[in-house]
């Protein structure tokens, strides 16, 4: 009698996965692949043809970062919910333990049995979940008040000024980026907006002042990259040469002269689509940014089928978040904006942001798969 409850039960939950797995969008999970295995391919290309170190480190990620989403897909929102304030005080701790304990010549790590983690790139996952829980649980007409945002701002800049304070101004302003668009998403108020914009503008000869000296170089440096051409606008003037030079069909794989040479700095990991550029040409840089759309917009349609604002603003969230990555990183490589070591996601050599990417996917799968009311 035991045996047959037992067998019962195992059917009953094997059933009960195999039906949530087939309730996931398999469109995302698809996206999410290609551009993991174009990340190995090209760390392989970036390192001459060799595994190591890059290619072979991106592909175990991968799998172990793919194995993480689906599971997490699995899971349910409210599991979310219930740990977003928690992750996130979490989260603010973990950046001031690197504040002051980090590791590398720029402190932005914790070093943990042996794998260095960069606690910046989670806490952009947890700002979501938190802003998520507090705009739930705040009704339609208190979103009109003023006083309704003191709270998420303060969420929003306290994070962005410490990793800014790291340094690391391209993080810093990603996570304060990335909050502001969740407060547009939920209908913040203009009044709010005015009075955010003027304070801003009024704090620029503060910040400003306050930055390192290699951060103003390279502001300098976006308005004219031959002021310096030898120094901080080297990378950002041969990045364009290889973009340049790949043409509309690429010099093909494996062959791309500039980092070959090793002309290109950073070429595994911000300055990875610089070397695609090169091998792949204009039609295979515009082939891996219409992946990113199809990703990017396949998460945005789940935010008009779901029905609580807690999960409209989640999916809102990572989606925007891998915009963020992407419009950055692309910008920047071609000059358009400053460098401000944005990676490439799913793409760059670097298991933090990896991992990050993934685990929001999961998150959006997840509420994609219930598809409940919190």
């Amino acid at each position: 009698m035991n045996y047959r409850k037992n067998k019962f039960h195992q059917e009953t939950f094997f059933s009960i996965i195999i039906s949530k797995l087939l309730k996931i969008n398999w469109i995302i999970v698809c996206c999410v692949i290609l551009l993991c295995l174009i990340g190995v391919a090209f760390l392989y290309s970036a390192a001459g043809g060799e595994w190591g170190p890059w290619a072979k480190s991106h592909l175990y990620k991968s799998v172990f970062g793919i194995f993480l989403m689906l599971f997490i897909a699995l899971l349910p929102p409210k599991l979310f919910y219930k740990v977003s304030v928690a992750s996130f005080l979490l989260g603010l701790l973990s950046l001031l333990f690197v504040k002051f304990f980090g590791v590398g010549n720029i402190q932005r790590w914790i070093s943990i049995g042996g794998f260095n983690i960069q606690p910046s790139e989670p806490m952009k996952l947890v700002l979501i979940l938190m802003l998520a829980k507090y705009f739930e649980n705040i009704s339609k007409i208190q979103l009109n008040k003023i006083f309704a945002y003191i709270l998420p701002i303060i969420c929003i800049c306290l994070p962005g000024f410490i990793v800014m304070s790291q340094p690391d101004l391209g993080t810093g302003l990603t996570i304060i980026l990335l909050g502001m668009a969740i407060l547009f998403y939920v209908g913040i108020s203009l009044k709010v907006v005015f009075f955010f914009l003027l304070t801003l503008i009024s704090f620029v000869p503060i910040i400003w002042q306050q930055l390192y000296e290699y951060q103003k170089d390279r502001i300098l440096v976006f308005l004219n990259p031959q002021t310096d051409a030898l120094g901080s606008g080297y990378q950002i003037i041969q990045s364009k040469i290889a973009i340049g030079s790949g043409g509309l069909f690429g010099k093909g794989y494996l062959l791309g002269s500039q980092s070959r040479l090793n002309y290109l700095p950073e070429k595994h990991t911000d300055f990875i689509f610089t070397l695609i550029a090169e091998e792949m040409g204009f039609l295979g840089s515009i082939s891996i940014i219409f992946i990113f759309c199809v990703l990017i917009t396949s998460i945005m349609r789940i935010t008009f089928h779901v029905d609580s604002l807690f999960s409209k603003i989640i999916v809102f969230g990572v989606g925007c978040l891998i915009f963020l990555y992407l419009t950055l990183n692309i910008g920047m490589v071609c000059g358009l904006l400053p460098v401000v070591g944005a990676p490439l996601p799913l793409i760059s050599h670097g298991g933090t942001s990896l991992i990050t990417v993934l685990i929001g996917v999961g998150l959006v799968l997840s509420i994609n798969v219930h598809n409940k009311r919190i």
